[in-house]
């Protein structure tokens, strides 16, 4: 397979818009949105989305989740990137870590059930999507792109389900939310971005005794990181081909508990 359009979507490339603005202390977008159940959605945006992604469940790890994805069936796979009239679009694809942190909640309810879950850097929403599935009692979506959220209320649509709260912001530097699990997948594409992710998430631990998971696929980035010592393998899987070729050939994908020791150093 071989993007065309949108080959620059690709894992290895992604820090370039999206790095500086989740790494920002002030908050990478200077609006805000929240949406929730029953907030009506853009009929423009949301007719343009259903018509230009597919929904599929197809070549990945959560067959059960239904989304709407850019395929190489669909004509923006191959159209010229600068016709897309929104910021680029991450969201649109399942990204591998993200997959494992589905697969993962899929299969061990127990994880969430009954637990409020902020699920950071949601893109298309399948994680929160299977939280909601196994039963969380709280699920909230966060990223930085409104068109994401506007793709993770079809998405619950898709599913059969009511929409979750989705929150349009840069949370990452904010004051810790009182949630008992955060879950987060493919964030480390940036060392700048890293370095925050790491800082934040240790101060969700110590203030508010939350649990973080992260999903990666044994990304450069992420491997290569401090944050490696505080990790510990929950699981790992294997990647379907279809998301092998999507993703430079990368096999599988882990997900990490991570659990930083209480005298490490603020970075």
């Amino acid at each position: 397979m071989a993007f065309r359009g949108w080959k620059w979507l690709l894992p290895l490339d992604r820090k370039n818009f999206f790095a500086k603005a989740w790494s920002s202390r002030r908050g990478g977008w200077k609006r805000c949105c929240h949406w929730s159940a029953g907030k009506s959605l853009d009929p423009e945006v949301k007719a343009f989305l259903e018509e230009n992604t597919e929904v599929t469940n197809s070549g990945h790890l959560t067959p059960e989740i239904r989304l709407r994805l850019l395929t190489p069936r669909c004509r923006f796979w191959r159209e010229k990137p600068d016709l897309w009239p929104y910021g680029d679009p991450f969201w649109a694809i399942y990204w591998p870590g993200g997959q494992a942190l589905s697969r993962y909640i899929l299969d061990n309810p127990r994880v969430v059930k009954g637990r409020s879950v902020l699920d950071l850097g949601s893109g298309c929403g399948a994680t929160a999507i299977a939280a909601v599935m196994s039963g969380a009692s709280q699920v909230l979506a966060n990223d930085i792109d409104p068109i994401a959220g506007v793709a993770m209320i079809l998405n619950c649509e898709l599913n059969h389900l009511n929409p979750f709260p989705i929150t349009i912001k840069n949370i990452i530097n904010s004051e810790a939310g009182n949630w008992d699990l955060i879950v987060l997948g493919d964030m480390f594409y940036d060392e700048q971005l890293a370095d925050g992710l790491h800082h934040w998430l240790r101060k969700c631990i110590r203030i508010q005794q939350t649990e973080v998971l992260i999903g990666d696929p044994g990304r450069h980035q992420f491997l290569s990181h401090s944050i490696q010592s505080h990790l510990h393998k929950v699981i790992e899987y294997s990647l379907p081909e279809y998301t092998r070729q999507e993703n430079h050939g990368l096999t599988s994908s882990i997900v990490w508990s991570y659990q930083p020791s209480n005298g490490s150093a603020d970075c």
